[in-house]
């Protein structure tokens, strides 16, 4: 045991396992201790209760974190039907071209995503940009969907687009184009290409893209603050409000558990249909 502890690369991988400690296991074991404390109480010395795990039921936090789970499924969906045929094109057909649209996807992360959603508050807001150009040039109203679901769903399909579409690419990169010409010569159609050929070939992007995608959109806080108005109340302004507005800890770090426990338990369960070693080109 101690001559395994005195290799070098056990040495080397003390500071980091020392930092995901202190970073990330300490403040993980402090949210789960605040979760059983009684209600309203700022220490972890009080007597562990099930109180706060009972009032998300019985004051339907349920319904904000079930919305939560539909948007961001539905946020997963739109997303695999644009960046498809859009990661298709950057990994087979655009050649050169690929990097320029990689850029023109990328820029936008360089800018605050709060910016870049008020943005689009100015563009859907009634007589704002896209109201305000039809009416003057064509005399049409424009119903605004500011405020409302649909442009929660649009915010989120519009942040998250770049989480999906990279490895997508990476995915479909991964696809041989000899196999498919084989397919094509020994009668194959597109649809059976696409269907027994590229797909389960390119699933590891797939996977990989989609549960970003629905991490991040389930965890999502300023697309329903800011575009929805919050028309629907998502699990990340619960927990917003708990901490702050409330001020019940025990509370909000109930909710977080149960935000970081769903996650925990889709990454695992898709972390087991992902050959990592494969993408990475290990083999």
């Amino acid at each position: 045991m101690i001559r395994w502890l005195m290799q070098p690369g056990v040495r080397a991988a003390v500071p980091i396992s020392i930092l995901l400690l202190l970073g990330f296991i300490g403040p993980l074991l402090m949210v789960t201790g605040y979760s059983f404390m009684p209600p309203r109480t700022f220490s972890l010395t009080g007597t562990p209760t099930l109180a706060n795990f009972i009032s998300i039921i019985s004051d339907s936090y349920y319904i904000s974190f079930l919305w939560s789970v539909g948007l961001a499924a539905i946020t997963v969906l739109i997303l695999l039907v644009i960046c498809y045929p859009v990661s298709y094109g950057m990994a087979k057909m655009f050649g050169p071209w690929a990097n320029l649209v990689t850029m023109i996807i990328a820029v936008p992360l360089l800018v605050s995503e709060n910016i870049r959603l008020f943005g689009w508050v100015l563009f859907l807001l009634k007589n704002g940009i896209a109201d305000g150009s039809l009416q003057y040039l064509f005399g049409i109203h424009l119903p605004s969907i500011l405020y409302k679901v649909p442009a929660i769903i649009l915010g989120l399909v519009y942040v998250y687009l770049p989480f999906m579409l990279f490895p997508l690419v990476i995915g479909l990169s991964m696809v041989p184009n000899a196999v498919k010409e084989a397919a094509f010569d020994l009668g194959a159609s597109r649809f059976q290409v696409f269907r027994e050929i590229e797909v389960p070939l390119a699933m590891p992007g797939i996977l990989i893209g989609s549960l970003l995608v629905f991490v991040l959109a389930l965890g999502s806080l300023a697309e329903s603050k800011i575009l929805g108005g919050q028309a629907v109340i998502m699990i990340a302004d619960d927990i917003e409000s708990a901490f702050t507005f409330a001020q019940n800890w025990p509370k909000g770090a109930m909710l977080s558990l149960l935000l970081i426990s769903s996650s925990g338990c889709l990454i695992f369960f898709l972390f087991k249909r992902i050959d990592l070693d494969r993408i990475i080109g290990r083999r």
